[in-house]
């Protein structure tokens, strides 16, 4: 049967079904990077439940009030903070929990219409500044916080301009290119045990943003300089430093050949493979449909 199957997986008609081809209307496909296996099962998975579920709560999927900047406040939920206007000031949120090691997805919604000139989303340490005078790139400004500016697409930390980001595939060197509009959600991808993060829009994940991050707890952060402006955090899933099981391995490449193609398998194996763990495609993070 194995052996049937994997041959029937590798007839021509499947070759053109995957992630990325049924996404390529968006800018940043020529951008997309194969994620790595433990990544693409993540992806590939149903979010964690949101706070107030029966479920549970997610795993630091929340603002911390306590490591925000005077001029952000934390709605009742933690889910979302509101910069109050002000003026000649650049304001930090963080979030409650920081993570040293294993693999960490979560997801930021951020209206363009809401972000001003110097919108920056990335990750900070604990001793990341939550307050500047003036209007800056915060995140980044330091050796505390790595920042991606939405507006330039410009990598910044420790006070210097990285980068520009995404990159072309393959393209080591830094190339100047006009910056690319990015939607009201991203996400944010954060390997600890490499030591590196990078974002995902528009269903493609778009490589490494920067390397060498310090084993030690590592938040998700946002700065801002505009006024009345709403950012949303939402913790999607992790996963340890173990490799895959075979089986999540066979199970993610037969969705990853399959696409939306039903299999003519034994209706046990139908729900082994079903995407997204059987739940609502649009809670998929790399869903093109539309939220509410």
């Amino acid at each position: 049967m194995g052996l049937a199957m994997s041959r029937w997986l590798g007839s021509p008609r499947l070759k053109k079904t995957d992630l990325q081809s049924c996404k390529s209307g968006s800018r940043f496909s020529r951008y997309s990077t194969p994620p790595p296996a433990r990544l693409a099962w993540i992806l590939d998975s149903a979010p964690l439940p949101v706070p107030g579920s029966e479920m549970g709560v997610p795993s630091g999927g929340d603002w911390s009030p306590q490591h925000c900047s005077p001029n952000f406040s934390v709605s009742a939920d933690r889910r979302s903070v509101r910069r109050r206007p002000a003026e000649c000031s650049t304001d930090v949120a963080r979030g409650s929990r920081g993570w040293g090691s294993g693999l960490h997805v979560w997801e930021v919604r951020w209206a363009p219409g809401e972000r001003g000139s110097h919108a920056v989303v990335g990750i900070a340490t604990e001793h990341c500044p939550l307050q500047a005078p003036g209007y800056t790139a915060l995140l980044g400004q330091d050796a505390e916080s790595w920042g991606w500016e939405l507006g330039s697409n410009e990598l910044r930390h420790g006070g210097v301009l990285v980068g520009q980001y995404p990159h072309t595939l393959g393209e080591e060197e830094w190339a100047p290119e006009p910056p690319l509009a990015v939607p009201p959600t991203l996400l944010v991808v954060l390997d600890a045990d490499a030591g590196t993060v990078g974002f995902a829009v528009d269903g493609h994940f778009l490589g490494v943003a920067f390397r060498g991050l310090p084993r030690r707890p590592l938040y998700p952060a946002v700065s801002s300089v505009r006024g009345d402006g709403t950012v949303t955090l939402r913790y999607l899933a992790g996963m340890s430093r173990q490799p895959l099981a075979l089986t999540s391995m066979c199970t993610l490449r037969v969705r990853q050949m399959a696409g939306k193609d039903k299999l003519p398998l034994p209706p046990r194996l139908q729900r082994l493979v079903q995407p997204c763990s059987a739940c609502n495609q649009e809670d998929s993070p790399f869903s093109t449909a539309k939220r509410p």
